[in-house]
């Protein structure tokens, strides 16, 4: 039974604790991506039970997979036919959860979570990530720092490996100190209170619009926030240009592309990119260019753009959704995260941006003497398999069927409805489901709040994230009833789509 080397996790975390970043950040120079993914699939598929069965079931002899090209021709891993097909320890490096001290938890469509364990060691690609945030944009290695985790605490991934990753970065020597409200807002505004007035600059983390909600309830009750020179970094959701500057400007902020960042994670491969003030400068410039963002990204929507690091997170592409392998306690090969959007190389983004007329950083918003650094990007539309993002809780429309198969409500309603977030003049985030009723049900005032009701009770039963990630406050969706085949969200004859983004 393998077990884990204590001498080289011994070895990472010195040589995360003792090496500057620009040094860490230049490995991809020194190391092909393709040869290191391609390493960690031959040692997979000799220490990973699951993969060996994986590869055998389909007639597959690791052996004859010496290339690169080989390598992108194998088979996808996914949720379904690959960590949900086997046990969790046959998953793991070595056959055994030996050597994985903590675990992150995500919720399935059917509420059957999806355990991830990992190691302390492998948190550091990920406090990596972090660490760009942290020094490229915020200068924390210049200035004292209070970071406040606002993401929920327990299982889930958010808060406590944010948590971890902050802690790695003040034993590395950031000034830091790490608070832990949690999605609690009067847990939070107490640590503002107490403790931001003795740092330089305080850090927010958390989903989007819950760290708006605390921007606006802390406003509401009296804290500055101009005061403390708040840092954001959000996890979870895509948001626009419009709600960056709103936010922006409500807390404060006076340099949009160093003030905030959001990172691209999931609970299987942890953070898998960031935004860099290079990413944001650039979309911001797109978001104002509607025509360059379609030419790049083929839609007319804004995704999150991100830049990566191909030697901790290697990405490709499949059918237009993105694909991911990665070194963790569960090994990543070719899996399928279910996420639509692309992949950009660096040098590809500069000639894109020169056929636009844009010829440096300053072309962009940014000051004239910054240092970009030359990492690839990835884009994100966002889930690909039908579900919404909301507070970062993914919302599949099977958890409101259920809400919908009452024997009270189905006398009402054909079944059908379509889920969508939507944002309020104000900024805030809203669940919106529209449901169809029968073709002889005319709606009644008592049916709406019956109905949203009943979703609300078994989003809460079955779906452990919308119940720990979403405030109490916005966890009612609103809910509108349509006379049956309306043609804006019912239209006869079309193959209809539950979910609309």
């Amino acid at each position: 039974m393998s077990k884990p080397l204590t001498f080289a996790n011994e070895a990472l975390f010195n040589r995360f604790f003792n090496t500057s970043l620009d040094e860490l950040l230049t490995d991809h120079k020194d190391i092909d991506p393709q040869e290191r993914v391609l390493k960690l699939f031959q040692r997979c598929a000799v220490e990973v039970p699951a993969y060996r069965h994986f590869l055998d079931s389909r007639q597959i002899n690791p052996a004859d997979i010496t290339t690169y090209q080989q390598f992108s021709d194998l088979p996808l891993m996914g949720k379904s036919d690959y960590m949900q097909s086997y046990p969790l320890p046959d998953r793991c490096l070595g056959g055994t959860l030996t050597g994985a001290d903590r675990v992150a938890v995500s919720s399935g469509s059917t509420g059957r979570p999806t355990f991830w364990p990992r190691s302390a060691a492998y948190e550091l690609d990920v406090a990596l990530r972090f660490e760009q945030v942290f020094r490229d944009s915020f200068r924390a290695h210049e200035q004292s720092t209070l970071v406040i985790v606002c993401f929920a605490l327990g299982n889930w991934v958010g808060g406590l490996f944010t948590t971890s990753c902050c802690w790695h970065l003040a034993r590395k020597g950031y000034p830091l100190m790490v608070a832990t409200p949690g999605n609690n807002k009067a847990e939070i505004f107490r640590v503002v209170r107490e403790l931001a007035p003795h740092f330089e600059q305080t850090v927010l983390l958390g989903y989007p619009p819950f760290v708006k909600d605390v921007i606006d309830a802390g406003s509401a009750e009296g804290i500055n926030w101009h005061a403390y020179r708040p840092k954001l970094v959000f996890a979870g959701e895509v948001f626009s240009e419009e709600w960056r500057e709103l936010i922006g400007k409500r807390a404060g902020s006076t340099a949009p592309c160093f003030d905030s960042a959001s990172l691209y994670g999931t609970a299987d491969g942890g953070v898998l990119g960031n935004e860099t003030p290079l990413s944001i400068a650039i979309r911001r410039w797109l978001a104002k260019h509607p025509a360059a963002a379609r030419q790049l990204f083929g839609e007319s929507r804004l995704p999150t753009l991100v830049q990566y690091d191909p030697i901790s997170r290697f990405f490709e592409t499949h059918e237009g959704t993105l694909v991911v392998s990665g070194e963790n306690s569960v090994p990543l090969l070719r899996y399928h995260i279910a996420d639509k959007g692309g992949l950009i190389p660096y040098d590809t983004m500069w000639a894109f941006l020169e056929s636009q007329g844009i010829s440096s950083p300053g072309g962009v918003g940014l000051p004239g003497d910054f240092q970009p650094r030359k990492l690839p990007f990835v884009f994100v539309f966002g889930r690909a398999d039908f579900t919404v993002s909301y507070y970062g809780a993914n919302i599949y429309p099977e958890n409101v069927s259920v809400g919908l198969e009452k024997p009270d409500i189905m006398r009402w309603v054909t079944g059908k409805f379509v889920l969508e977030t939507e944002e309020t003049g104000e900024g805030n985030k809203v669940l919106h489901i529209a449901v169809e009723l029968l073709p002889d049900i005319n709606a009644t005032e008592a049916m709406a709040p019956a109905i949203a009701e009943s979703i609300r009770r078994e989003l809460l039963r079955l779906n452990s994230e919308f119940a720990h990630y979403t405030p109490a406050e916005r966890q009612l969706p609103k809910l509108t009833l349509h006379a049956f085949a309306d043609p804006d969200y019912f239209p006869a004859g079309v193959k209809h789509r539950y979910t609309r983004n």
